[in-house]
């Protein structure tokens, strides 16, 4: 189907009221195509537009996130109950379970003010108390206790862990400086 630009003219209005009401709320070409479905890569899976991946390796927190970045990715940021629950899904399908797993938080830079490694908002927060035990808890670990909440657990401490590969991540800071070089 063809479509032609309505000129600005007197006779704008008459023009209008040939084109069949419907067509002026198709979405164009540009909006239709930053809709599309995201496909993940083999051996990965998809949820809420995000592609994740469980990798059952036991690594001390750092050296997960290095593994994920290895692929390409970072280890998971969550930012709502239903993707955290797709996540324990993925989990328990792979390992018939809902073993601790490590997550992208931690509090490593500033105790207390908890970021995630892929560098998203840090906007929703599981069931859990992080309580910092012993003062050396800065990593975010899934599926802790009877209630699969989070924990913050010692960097040091071995688990698997889940990736996130996210197809539509763009850079930008999330800070702005007023900096003048």
């Amino acid at each position: 189907m063809e479509t032609k630009e309505v000129e600005a003219s007197s006779n704008t209005m008459a023009n209008l009221k040939t084109v069949p009401f419907f067509l002026l709320y198709l979405p164009s070409e540009k909006s239709h195509l930053s809709k599309r479905s995201v496909t993940c890569p083999p051996a990965w899976t998809q949820i809420s537009g995000r592609c994740f991946k469980y990798v059952p390796a036991l690594l001390p927190w750092a050296q997960a996130e290095k593994n994920c970045q290895s692929m390409g990715a970072n280890l998971a940021s969550v930012h709502s109950a239903d993707e955290y629950h797709n996540i324990q899904m993925l989990i328990a399908k792979i390992t018939h379970g809902f073993g601790t797993t490590w997550l992208g938080g931690s509090d490593c830079q500033k105790t207390g003010i908890w970021l995630w490694s892929d560098g998203t908002r840090f906007n929703y927060r599981h069931c859990g108390k992080f309580d910092n035990f012993f003062w050396n808890q800065h990593c975010l670990q899934m599926n802790y206790g009877g209630n699969k909440c989070w924990d913050d657990l010692q960097c040091r401490s071995k688990r698997p862990s889940v990736c996130l590969l996210d197809l539509h991540y763009t850079s930008a800071p999330d800070v702005i400086s007023n900096r003048k070089d």
